[in-house]
């Protein structure tokens, strides 16, 4: 696959460029793209993976670029292609509107410094189940691990309590840092992400389990009883509901329990 450097990456945009072909190949698998898909592709640099999805032929294909000068890259290199739409948008402002198709396949290659910011619009979006059928999502392995981790781990936290609350997650592999331009100094972790649809715990403002997880992790190596207190107004019956062990550390609470206490903040408090 011949592509054109002339581009030089912005460090402003977390811009490091996915130009392994094997590696792109097995990312677009996952997705089984058919005749009657509709895929969007974030942050699609020089237009690697955006070439193969378009050999797959799918239905529709939107692509978001941020940079300028890649976004017209692209418009020239695809000027050709029927199916493509490019937009020279913020993500953050796409995925948040109310006209996007039904059962998008999303891939993307999510610059580091805003991939939780990214994930966690997509998670926390009011309604639901959402305008996409599956996310396929690269991240930094760190932040990957801290997405899919357990309780009663190092990583386990706020990321992994969203990510549970709606989504079935599921890690696929891990990437080398040779299969970037500029080569970054971290692996990197294809992670995909399906809607639960039916879920136990469903909450009117999806930005009260936010605002529980930061109170309870901002106090990670405490107990939780002071946060329980804090939330609840000293209310017995309700904590008494919990049926949680108020000497416990954040870490050691399962994510449904975070799920089930935003719900009872939700019914107090609105």
């Amino acid at each position: 696959m011949k592509i054109d450097f002339s581009q030089k990456p912005k460090k402003s945009l977390g811009q490091n460029f996915l130009i392994d072909n094997n590696i792109i190949k097995k990312i677009i698998e996952i997705g089984e793209i058919n005749n009657n898909s509709t895929v969007m592709e974030i942050g699609p640099g020089y237009g690697s993976l955006t070439e193969l999805l378009v050999n797959k032929s799918p239905k529709n294909i939107i692509v978001i670029e941020k940079d300028i000068k890649l976004y017209k890259l692209l418009k020239e290199k695809f000027i050709t292609c029927d199916n493509i739409k490019i937009l020279n948008k913020d993500v953050l402002d796409v995925i948040k509107k109310k006209n996007l198709n039904k059962n998008i396949i999303v891939y993307g290659n999510l610059p580091y410094n805003i991939s939780t910011k990214i994930l966690s619009t997509l998670i926390l979006l009011k309604k639901w189940p959402p305008w996409y059928h599956t996310l396929i999502l690269m991240f930094q392995k760190e932040v990957a691990d801290r997405i899919i981790a357990k309780t009663n781990t190092k990583a386990y936290g706020r990321l992994a309590v969203l990510s549970n609350w709606r989504l079935v997650v599921k890690k696929h592999f891990d990437v080398s840092n040779n299969c970037f331009f500029p080569k970054p100094k971290v692996t990197s972790t294809v992670l995909s992400f399906r809607p639960i649809k039916n879920n136990k715990f469903k909450l009117k403002n999806p930005k009260n389990l936010e605002k529980i997880t930061q109170l309870f992790f901002s106090n990670r190596r405490k107990m939780i009883n002071k946060s329980v207190k804090k939330i609840f107004k000293e209310d017995k019956l309700i904590v008494d509901n919990l049926n949680i062990n108020l000497k416990q550390r954040p870490g050691e609470l399962k994510s449904e329990i975070f799920h089930n206490i935003a719900c009872q903040y939700e019914k107090l408090f609105g």
